[in-house]
């Protein structure tokens, strides 16, 4: 899974550096939805002139007679200042233009430009830029407005660009021009109306535009392009009626159907272009309104880079459980280490990198579900007919079980062989049945199975009709001398009970009889073979012994013999047989027999 982590970062991170439009609406969505919400200045006020106003002087647009009566109205409700977000381009037929330029000049006023194509430009405005010149966001020309109304005001350009899903969330404080020179916002000639300052300060650094500053607030953190980040604060708004302007810069702007265009901001609302100026103006005056500082692209590379690794390793490394619990806490941290930044105004956007642990989580799960399957396949393949269901999934569990190479360890080992199987098999082709003859043995050899793994025994080998168990491998097993005399036992009371069922079946067969001998000792067990192929298996004295033993039941008339090793190990009741010696061995090995039903049963006749 290693070799899979670099490429899987390398891909996932994508589209974070390259911004594709799916990734940029995510992101921009998310900053709508965790941006902290402010409450308005308290220095502004919107007036619209509505449909109704518009009805009642006989049509838009009003007669400039008429703005000049509005303007006069206003500085005498107690308005500092009027910025007219409309456009002034044409002489008034009517002849009002000196009249509204006279009441332009009794207090602060701004009024719009818009945008065209015409490559026609202001003359420029006081900047000084500190640091390296660096371009903005430059503008195609701009419709002016009548010289005559100029001279008593200021022009800013109310414009409102908007993101790649149609709404407007940044807006440039200065936009330049193809000479180099700068148009400042209608949002921004406020303060300089207001101040009555004349230049703005521009600060640079090696990756564009830092801040900018107008004398009289604090200095305005943008982006590299000079665009500052709104906050659509709910700033209030009031009619030609009400006036409700006292001690408020005014933003004057048409609501009537028709007459402006209205643009999507992200709180699903749409906005005339007066009352998105406002929000401009209101998000200047606040000091930590959010903005995309310069390394922001950095620091989002860095957390998606440590998010990933870190859910890759805690996946990768710990049991599923663990592994699943670790992962979420390592999403919870990465959301709020998204929130907290975006809470204290620094737009660093985690969400592709909340979508990468996702995808991360996903693909160790495939990776380590194929890799469970594979191994549980191949288990089955080598331990499914010898070892119980549940013992598969230990081993599946702990992988390291299945390693190419052996382990001393002491273990118990059960030899059980049909005895006289001779009578059996004659009785068998005498009546031309050899297909019942195997289905016989099969009978035993399941039954027999069934015990031994229900003990927790595993079958190492079938020779024919004699089956070869043992205990304490490939799971450890405390109680394995006692565990292998009970599947003994339990195998000479189930042959009795099967003995029995054949008889009632009508089968005129000599009884089965099943030897059995058990030895517990230390031998070799592992896998044993090559890398392509291989056997889990025992080799050792042990083993032999526990294979002659089964030979001797013969010779001792009796189902079951084990052996002192096992007898001093196993907690049976038992009755010693006799001293015998075995090749192999220097020293005579006493040999038991288990009680069976309280006697010992004599099945040779």
């Amino acid at each position: 899974m290693k070799r899979i982590l670099l490429p899987l970062i390398i891909l996932l991170s994508l589209p974070l550096i390259f911004q594709s439009t799916l990734t940029e609406i995510i992101k921009l969505r998310t900053f709508d939805a965790l941006i902290k919400q402010y409450e308005p200045s308290g220095n502004f006020v919107i007036l619209n002139i509505t449909e109704e106003d518009v009805a009642r002087e006989g049509g838009y647009p009003f007669p400039r007679r008429r703005l000049a009566e509005i303007q006069v109205d206003l500085i005498n409700s107690g308005a500092i200042g009027v910025g007219w977000v409309m456009s002034f381009p044409e002489p008034d037929r009517m002849g009002g233009d000196e009249v509204f330029a006279t009441t332009l000049g009794y207090a602060p006023s701004v009024i719009a430009m818009f945008e065209d194509n015409s490559g026609n430009y202001p003359k420029p405005t006081g900047t000084v830029v500190k640091g390296s010149h660096v371009n903005g966001i430059v503008s195609m020309g701009v419709k002016e407005n009548l010289n005559t109304l100029a001279i008593n005001t200021l022009q800013g350009l109310a414009i409102a660009p908007t993101e790649v899903d149609l709404l407007v969330r940044r807006i440039p404080l200065l936009v330049s021009t193809p000479d180099n020179n700068w148009i400042p916002a209608f949002g921004t000639q406020i303060y300089k109306a207001l101040f009555g300052v004349k230049t703005y300060i521009i600060k640079t650094n090696d990756n564009g535009i830092e801040e900018i500053s107008i004398r009289g607030i604090p200095p305005i953190k943008t982006d590299s392009l000079g665009r500052k980040w709104i906050s659509w604060v709910d700033t209030p708004q009031t009619d030609l009626k009400e006036m409700n302007v006292a001690g408020k810069f005014v933003f004057v702007g048409v609501t009537a159907n028709g007459v402006m265009p209205q643009i999507g901001v992200p709180n699903g609302l749409l906005l005339e272009p007066h009352k998105i100026q406002a929000a401009l103006s209101e998000s200047i005056l606040i000091e930590d309104s959010p903005y995309i500082p310069d390394w922001s692209l950095a620091a989002e590379i860095l957390i998606f880079s440590i998010s990933v690794a870190l859910t890759w390793l805690v996946l990768s490394y710990f049991g599923i459980t663990y592994g699943i619990i670790l992962a979420l806490l390592t999403m919870l941290l990465t959301a709020y280490t998204g929130y907290a930044l975006i809470h204290r105004g620094l737009l660093i956007d985690v969400t592709w990198s909340l979508i990468s642990q996702f995808i991360t989580g996903a693909v160790i799960f495939y990776i380590r579900f194929r890799e469970q399957w594979k191994l549980r396949e191949q288990i089955k393949g080598q331990f499914g007919t010898y070892i119980s269901p549940d013992m598969v999934d230990m081993i599946v569990k702990d992988p390291s079980l299945m390693k190419l190479g052996g382990d001393r360890r002491e273990m118990t080992f059960m030899f059980a062989d049909i005895v006289g199987f001779t009578p059996i098999s004659e009785a068998y082709m005498k009546n031309d049945d050899p297909e019942g003859l195997v289905e016989l043995i099969n009978l035993f050899l399941d039954s027999m199975t069934k015990v031994v793994l229900k003990n927790g025994g595993t079958i190492d080998k079938y020779m024919g009709d004699c089956i070869m168990a043992f205990w304490n491998a490939p799971l450890p097993c405390d109680n394995h001398a006692e565990m292998g005399v009970k599947t003994a036992i339990e195998i000479e009371l189930l042959t009795e009970q099967l003995n029995a069922q054949l008889k009632l079946d009508g089968l005129d067969l000599p009884p089965v009889v099943i030897g059995t001998g058990i030895n517990t000792g230390t031998c070799i067990v592992g896998n044993m073979g090559s890398e392509l192929r291989f056997d889990y298996s025992v080799v050792g004295d042990a083993v032999n012994l526990g294979a002659r033993l089964e030979v001797q039941t013969r010779t001792y008339d009796t189902p079951i013999l084990i052996s002192q090793y096992t007898y001093n190990e196993a907690n049976t009741a038992c009755q010693r047989i006799d001293e015998i010696k075995v090749k192999g061995k220097d020293e005579p090995v006493i040999i038991y027999a288990p009680f069976i039903k309280h006697k010992i049963r004599k099945l040779y006749k």
